[in-house]
């Protein structure tokens, strides 16, 4: 009998929606592209993002930049970490995190990761108390979020101010907290494979004046920062107008005028992905030689991808797997392999870093499998792409 083929792309989104490009084309003739270039009292759709973003996230304040690595680098910046600093990050992110504390000469100390996905508690908590590092730059990483409670008590009472990575978190919520929210700072993706996409962007939200202050002057505001709306007052800036630094990642208002609508219909995009991956997962669920990853009761994640675990198996056997999906037109994303593909680089790939081992995190990565669910697929597609996975895992035992 002929194997069933999924015909679907695993990298194709959905279109901008119609209300993205009305807006889009609006700003190509007026031809204002840049946030600080209004007429007289015109907001400009930057301006605007950002303080729909604030009243999304719940936060104070918000600015919108060029990317989500750039947002994150700013927040460090901001907080003042210097040349040869230590911070500790995730063992299990994506290059762009400790691609962030390097671009500032710092040095990542990296944690172990759980099975679950999150960062190790324990080994955190040794690490917080021994590692010299005062910030943490947590990821969370494909969506899979900690237990946030414990994990700013141990950084609260190691006094390790924390930076939330939240590119695959955004709409996401631990115990009822949006992501983003338990750091001093948040800091979000608008890239194309993101919840909301601009092509590249980035969001940060924080409480504190002072810091976002910082940020707002890093990001290229000159003297303009009163054109802002989700930003301090001026009083704020006039503390650190004179002493930071102009390095410019501001988002421009085309990117944002692509957003904005796409932000309004998050909600319901959330619903949709989450859908999607109850139907890959509960198609996964119980085939012998495959975990998949259990959801805490107190996430609401969104589940734009979803990872699963084939423990125990050997490097050929996986290598099979893959070969076997890819054949059928399944798409999987192998963290366990010798050398990166696309974007699975781990931390033993990121020789600008000081060698580390983290056998805990080398034994998850060994069967970690990730794929994509972009919402141009259907749950008939799901249903079908779990099958197939589930008949290549029978198929390599």
């Amino acid at each position: 009998m002929d194997k069933l083929i999924f015909t679907g792309s695993f990298t194709q989104q959905e279109p901008i929606p119609e209300a993205g490009i009305d807006a889009a084309l609006k700003v190509l003739r007026h031809g204002r592209l840049h946030r600080y270039n209004l007429k007289s009292e015109e907001a400009g759709e930057t301006a605007l993002m950002e303080e729909e973003f604030a009243a999304f996230t719940g936060a104070r304040y918000a600015l919108a930049v060029a990317s989500g690595g750039y947002a994150m680098a700013c927040a460090l910046r901001a907080l003042g970490v210097a040349p040869g600093d230590k911070v500790l990050s995730n063992g299990f992110t994506l290059a762009p995190v400790p691609g962030a504390i390097a671009s500032l000469g710092a040095v990542p100390v990296f944690v172990e990761t759980t099975e679950s996905l999150t960062i190790d508690l324990p080994d955190l908590a040794e690490k917080a108390a021994s590692s010299g590092a005062r910030v943490l730059l947590l990821s969370h990483m494909r969506g899979h979020i900690c237990d946030m409670g414990a994990l700013m008590e141990i950084c609260d009472r190691a006094g390790i101010v924390v930076v939330e990575d939240c590119a695959h978190t955004m709409g996401a919520e631990w115990d009822g907290v949006p992501s983003g929210r338990h750091g001093v700072f948040g800091c979000y993706s608008a890239q194309t494979y993101k919840h909301i996409n601009s092509g590249e962007g980035g969001l940060l939200v924080s409480d504190d004046a002072d810091l976002m202050a910082r940020a707002i002057m890093q990001s290229g505001s000159y003297m303009l920062y009163g054109r802002h709306r989700a930003a301090p007052p001026a009083e704020v800036f006039e503390r650190v107008k004179y002493v930071t630094p102009n390095i410019s990642g501001r988002m421009d208002n085309l990117r944002a005028a692509i957003l904005r609508p796409q932000l309004a219909d998050l909600p319901a995009q959330i619903a949709r992905w989450n859908a999607l991956y109850r139907t890959v997962e509960e198609g996964l669920r119980n085939t012998p030689g495959l975990r998949v990853i259990e959801r805490d009761p107190r996430e609401r994640f969104v589940g734009s991808s979803i990872q699963f675990l084939l423990p125990g198996a050997a490097p050929e056997t996986i290598g099979q797997v893959l070969a076997g999906c890819l054949a059928r037109g399944v798409e999987l994303k192998w963290f366990g392999a010798a050398e990166p593909v696309a974007f699975t680089s781990r931390y033993d790939s990121w020789r600008y870093a000081p060698a580390q081992r983290l056998p805990r995190t080398d034994a998850v990565l060994a069967g970690l499998m990730d794929m994509r669910l972009p919402l141009t697929f259907s749950q008939e597609d799901c249903s079908l792409i779990a099958s197939i996975i589930r008949d290549e895992v029978r198929a390599a035992a």
